[in-house]
């Protein structure tokens, strides 16, 4: 509200000549805007093409041209990003451990198979032979090393495998299994598309492949050595000479919980969307009232981290509440300090990848801002959907970006898979700690050149 004794025309002369910092300049520029967007000058409205705009119409074309060719530009090397970590994928074999319990004909025949040359195609997993004397613990004690995510996948055939298909044979056991002989190990969880779309078609196709021409060889060896007892056996229990062998699979963490993959990929790329939601309100709400210049600098730069920090801090939470309105157990891993892990995990998400965004505002302003954010999106989303060791090696960079880190957290905090949680909060406290530098460093360089702009 403008003082009554502040007359029109001394109003008109501080506003056109402001003493710069000074408390009058405060108490007169605010209501002069004020007034002026109380009344607009009237405007003709006319048609698209009528010659009174043809300047106007000009400039419009041209500024949304060439947004169009920045926007084709985008598409072509942003989306190449996304394009690439798919395109001919896998680019490499995930490694599976084979671990011989048997000891005899059946180990020895699995493990030479898988490991053979005739056998390993891109796309399949590279197996490697792995002594049975490191595992006294046999089966759990495998399983653990693919929990420790030592290895993706492991092929074990059990001990005494041999013997009792020997011992099926010649009492024509009815009751004999082949599929007791071998299991294929492997989480889930560590990676849901690896474990559909590469681990689990390639050892099944592998162990398919194996159990098929042993049985063949079984079968003429059974018939060359007792010819009798191979039609005895055919007609008690054929399975023993047409599926000698067979195997079951053990996934020892399941992605038993399908909202999951909000958490884990797809709702990673909505935390960045809300986190660069606060970004444009805290900043329309600045640039409406111009508060950006009424303030010194040390008290905006101030003002955008705590009101960045306190709404990530509280949406954050909301974030997590609303996961666990949809079940998600988060007790299997740290009991009910799992809640507050992922609530914290979170609010170091959108710290990590919010800040970065609320830094770069200031240099890039509000008509690239967008581009930025498709291009933070997509470098990070390009890293989650398959495990970075089968990617070209230009993708390992995935290792430190932030939803990479997220989302082997939170499959950690929900599945019980490898605990990497303290690696992936350090990598995101270093995103914010990085973000926390260089958004007062870009703020004062760039309010230093509106400064030296000012007559």
């Amino acid at each position: 509200m403008i003082p009554a004794t502040i007359s029109d025309k001394s109003l008109t002369s501080a506003a056109s000549t402001p003493c710069k910092g000074s408390v009058n300049e405060t108490k007169v520029r605010l209501p002069v805007i004020q007034e002026r967007e109380k009344s607009p000058s009237p405007i003709q409205r006319v048609a698209f093409f009528d010659p009174k705009i043809t300047e106007i119409r000009k400039k419009y074309l041209l500024e949304f041209i060439l947004g169009c060719v920045a926007l084709t530009l985008a598409v072509f090397s942003f989306f190449s990003v996304f394009w690439g970590a798919l395109y001919k994928a896998p680019v490499r074999n995930l490694d599976g451990m084979v671990v011989d319990f048997d000891g005899d004909v059946i180990g020895s025949y699995v493990s030479s198979a898988l490991t053979s040359g005739s056998i390993l195609h891109l796309g399949e997993m590279a197996w490697r032979i792995v002594p049975a004397d490191r595992y006294p613990g046999d089966i759990e004690e495998l399983a653990n090393e693919i929990r420790e995510q030592h290895t993706w996948a492991a092929v074990a055939v059990h001990q005494g495998a041999t013997q009792k298909l020997r011992a099926a044979a010649l009492t024509k056991n009815a009751s004999y299994d082949g599929s007791e002989a071998i299991t294929l190990i492997a989480a889930e969880a560590r990676n849901e598309n690896a474990y559909r779309n590469l681990i689990r078609p390639s050892a099944q196709a592998a162990l398919q492949s194996i159990a098929e021409s042993f049985a063949t060889q079984f079968a003429i060896q059974q018939a060359s050595s007792s010819p009798a007892n191979v039609t005895a056996l055919l007609t008690t229990a054929p399975w023993i000479i047409t599926k000698p062998i067979s195997y079951t699979t053990y996934n020892i963490t399941p992605f038993d919980v399908p909202v999951a993959t909000a958490l884990t990929f797809v709702g990673l790329i909505f935390l960045l969307i809300i986190s660069f939601f606060i970004v444009l309100l805290n900043y329309y709400a600045r640039e409406r009232v111009l508060l950006d210049e009424y303030l010194t600098t040390r008290s905006l730069i101030a003002l955008r981290m705590v009101t960045t920090v306190g709404s990530y801090f509280w949406l954050s939470l909301i974030y997590a509440f609303h996961s666990l309105a949809f079940k998600v157990d988060f007790t299997r891993k740290f009991g009910h300090g799992g809640f507050p892990i992922f609530w914290m995990l979170n609010f170091a998400g959108m710290l990590a990848c919010g800040l970065a965004l609320e830094s770069l505002m200031t240099l890039l302003t509000i008509d690239f801002m967008p581009f930025f954010l498709l291009f933070w999106i997509i470098c990070n989303l390009s890293v989650t959907i398959l495990p970075i060791e089968v990617l070209p090696v230009l993708y390992r960079y995935g290792y430190v970006a932030p939803f990479y880190n997220l989302s082997h957290a939170a499959r950690c905090i929900i599945f019980g898979t490898k605990n990497t949680v303290g690696d992936n909060f350090a990598v995101l406290i270093v995103w914010i700690i990085i973000s926390c530098i260089s958004l007062p460093l870009i703020q004062i360089l760039v309010r230093r050149r509106h400064d030296a702009r000012q007559p």
